[in-house]
C-alpha cells in the first residue's frame, strides 16, 4: 500500500526549552508537536500528578445527586446501578458500587446484555427495577439520551441519577441529575472524561474514596475506552498506572497472571491490547457481569478462576475475529471492493460483538471507511470504522433513510437497517463521498528524522516522560532515511518477523565526486513484526533503507540494550 510520509514541522526554541525543563531536545520537539506550548503548560504536562485533578464539584448537577445518594441511604433505600457492557461500563458499574457500599448503600448492578437488551438503560430494565423493590436508578457509561426509559421511571416514582459522557441528544432525561461533562451548560474544564471517570468523580464528591483506591479503574478505563490522554486524563492514567503497578486487588492481579504479564510493569498499552480485551470479550460473547464478578473477587482463588474464564472467551473472540477478517477481506477482494472509496460489507453468520473490530483491520487494510454488516434477529446490524477525513456519523446522516436506527460519532458509527438496503447503502455512500485518491493514501506522521546513531539508553529513558502513551498523546516516530541492514534473522511460529542489525549510513563523495554512503557510527539491533518477511525480502535485495522506528530497552537474561522497533520502511 501506498503511504506518504510527513514530517510534523512545528517550529520552537527546543534548546532552550530543553535547558529550562532539562530534557532533552528531540524530548522538547515531540512536545511541541503534541502542541503543549508556553512553560506552564510544558510544566504542567511533564508533572501530570494528581495536582493536575479538577474538583469534581465542577461538573453540573453532582452536587445534587450526591445529596440525593446520601439521603437514599440514611434511609436505606434499594440503590440500583445500571451500566454498559463495555470497559468503560464495567469499570464504572464497580466504581459506583464500591463507593456507595463504604457508605453503607443498599446496591446493587445491572449490565444490559449487548444481545438481548442492546445499549444503555430500557423501559423494561426499569419496570424490573420497579419490581424488585429499587428506589433509586443510578446510570453509568449511558443514560443521557435515555428520555423514555427515565420518563417511565418517573411515572412509577423512581429516582434517577444519569451519570455518562456521551453527547446528549435534543434533550436532557427528566432524571433528578445529569451529571454529564458533555452537556452544554457543563463548565467542569475536561469534556473528555471516560464513564468510569465521571462516576468515580461522583464516588469523590461523596467522600467515598479518600485514599483514591478506586482510581486504578478509573484509569483503566480511560485508556480502555480510547479517551484522549491529555491534560486531566493523562494525569488520571498516569497516577492510575502507578497505583496499578503496586495493587494487591485480587482480580487485577489474577487477569495480570492468566495474561502471563508482570502487572508491576503495567503500562496504557498493556490495558489497551492486552487486559482490556478481556474484560471486553465477556460483553461480547457472554455477559459482562462475569468481568464484575472478576472485580469483585475476594480472593485469589475465586479471581483466578473467573480470570481463566475470561481469557478463554478472549481467546474464543481472537478466533472469531481472525475468520472474521479473512472473510471480509476475501469477498473485498472478489467484489472488487477495495477500488471503491468506502467499503461495505455483508457477513451475515459473523457474531454482531465483532463486527466494529473486523470493520477496524478493513479500513487499516485498504485505507478507506469501512462498515460491516451481520445478521441479527429482527434486522440487519453492523459497526463503521473511518478514516480522519471521512465522518462516518455525518455520511450516515445523509442516508438515514435507508436505516432503521444508527448512532456514533466523525471515526466511528453503529447501524441497523433492513437486508433489501444493503445495496443501495453501499452504493449511495459512493455516490456521496467526496474522497480524493490523495485522500485515501494514508499518512505517516514523523515527529523528528533522527539519525538512529543519535538513540541512547538515556534519550530512551528521556522519552518516557512523554508516557502514557495513546489518543492525543501518541508514541514518538522517528525515522532515518539512509540506513544500511545485515545480519537478517526470520523468527516466529510463522518466520515472519525480522531481527536484524543495522547502521546509519553518511552521505559523501567519492574520488569521481559521485555521491555515495558509508556507514558510520556503532550498529544497533532491531526487529520488525508488521510484514517483517517482507523487510527481509528487500533487504535482501538491497540492505540501503528508510526505516520509521520506534526506539526501546530490549531486557533479556537481566542484559538491557537498546533497540529499535521497526513500525514502516521504504
Amino acid at each position: 500500500m501506498l503511504e506518504r510520509w510527513v514530517v510534523i514541522a512545528k517550529k520552537a526554541d527546543f534548546y532552550g526549552i530543553a535547558e529550562r525543563f532539562g530534557i532533552d531536545p528531540v524530548t522538547a520537539r515531540v512536545i511541541r508537536n503534541r502542541d503543549i506550548v508556553g512553560d506552564e503548560a510544558i510544566r504542567e504536562y511533564l508533572k501530570a500528578d494528581r495536582s493536575c485533578f479538577l474538583d469534581p464539584c465542577g461538573l453540573t448537577d453532582i452536587e445534587p445527586a450526591a445529596q440525593i445518594l446520601k439521603d437514599r441511604i440514611s434511609l436505606n433505600r434499594k440503590i440500583r446501578v445500571i451500566g454498559d457492557y463495555d470497559i468503560d461500563g464495567i469499570m464504572a458499574s464497580y466504581i459506583l458500587k464500591k463507593g456507595l457500599l463504604r457508605l453503607g448503600a443498599d446496591v446493587d448492578v445491572r449490565i444490559p446484555n449487548r444481545m438481548t437488551d442492546g445499549y444503555g438503560i430500557n423501559e423494561q430494565m426499569i419496570e424490573d427495577a420497579a419490581s424488585e423493590g429499587v428506589d433509586t436508578i443510578v446510570t453509568c457509561d449511558n443514560g443521557i439520551s435515555a428520555v423514555s426509559a427515565v420518563s417511565r421511571a418517573k411515572e412509577l416514582g423512581m429516582t434517577v441519577i444519569i451519570t455518562d459522557h456521551h453527547e446528549m441528544g435534543t434533550e436532557l432525561p427528566p432524571a433528578d441529575a445529569v451529571i454529564d461533562p458533555k452537556r452544554p451548560d457543563d463548565h467542569y474544564g475536561n469534556s473528555e472524561l471516560c464513564g468510569a471517570a465521571v462516576a468515580w468523580k461522583l464516588i469523590l464528591s461523596l467522600g467515598a474514596d479518600p485514599d483514591m483506591e478506586l482510581l486504578p479503574f478509573a484509569a483503566f478505563a480511560t485508556v480502555g475506552d480510547i479517551m484522549s490522554l491529555t491534560g486531566e486524563n493523562r494525569a488520571i492514567v498516569k497516577e492510575g498506572i502507578l497505583a496499578i503497578r503496586s495493587s494487591g486487588h485480587p482480580g487485577l492481579n489474577a487477569l495480570a497472571q492468566v495474561s502471563q504479564m508482570d502487572l508491576k510493569k503495567t503500562e496504557a498499552v498493556h490495558i489497551g491490547f492486552i487486559l482490556g480485551p478481556c474484560l471486553n470479550a465477556s460483553g461480547r460473547l457472554d455477559s459482562a457481569m462475569r468481568a464484575l464478578d472478576l472485580l469483585e473477587a475476594d480472593s485469589r482463588e475465586e479471581a483466578l478462576k473467573t480470570a481463566y474464564e475470561l481469557k478463554e472467551l478472549n481467546d474464543s473472540r481472537k478466533s472469531l475475529t481472525a475468520k472474521g477478517e479473512e472473510l471480509a477481506f476475501r469477498i473485498v477482494e472478489e467484489n472488487g471492493y477495495q477500488k471503491m472509496k468506502v467499503i461495505v460489507l455483508y457477513l451475515p453468520d459473523v457474531h454482531e460483538s465483532i463486527a466494529g473490530i473486523i470493520a477496524g483491520r478493513v479500513r487499516e487494510q485498504y485505507a478507506r471507511p469501512a462498515i460491516v454488516l451481520t445478521a441479527g434477529e429482527q434486522c440487519v446490524k453492523g459497526s463503521g470504522r473511518s478514516t480522519e477525513n471521512y465522518s462516518m456519523y455525518e455520511e450516515l446522516c445523509r442516508v438515514s433513510d435507508l436505516l432503521i436506527k444508527f448512532g456514533g460519532h466523525p471515526m466511528a458509527a453503529g447501524l441497523s437497517l433492513e437486508e433489501e438496503h444493503i445495496d443501495e447503502l453501499r452504493r449511495r455512500l459512493n455516490e456521496n463521498c467526496t474522497l480524493m485518491e490523495e485522500d485515501l493514501i494514508p499518512k505517516i506522521r514523523i515527529d523528528v528524522p533522527m539519525h538512529i546513531d543519535y538513540v541512547t539508553e538515556a534519550l530512551i529513558k528521556d522519552l518516557e516522560k512523554l508516557a502514557p502513551y495513546g489518543k492525543g498523546n501518541e508514541k514518538p516516530v522517528f525515522a532515518d532515511a539512509h540506513v544500511f541492514c545485515d545480519d537478517l534473522r526470520l523468527f516466529g511460529s510463522e518466520r515472519n518477523y525480522l531481527r536484524m542489525r543495522v547502521w546509519h549510513m553518511e552521505e559523501c563523495e567519492d574520488s569521481d565526486g559521485k555521491k555515495t554512503f558509508s556507514v558510520r557510527g556503532n550498529p544497533l539491533r532491531a526487529v520488525c513484526f508488521r510484514k517483517g518477511a517482507e523487510l527481509y525480502e528487500r533487504v535482501k535485495e538491497n540492505p540501503h533503507v528508510s526505516l520509521i522506528y520506534e526506539p526501546q530497552i530490549n531486557e533479556y537474561n537481566g542484559m538491557r540494550s537498546v533497540q529499535l522497533l521497526i513500525t514502516h520502511f521504504k
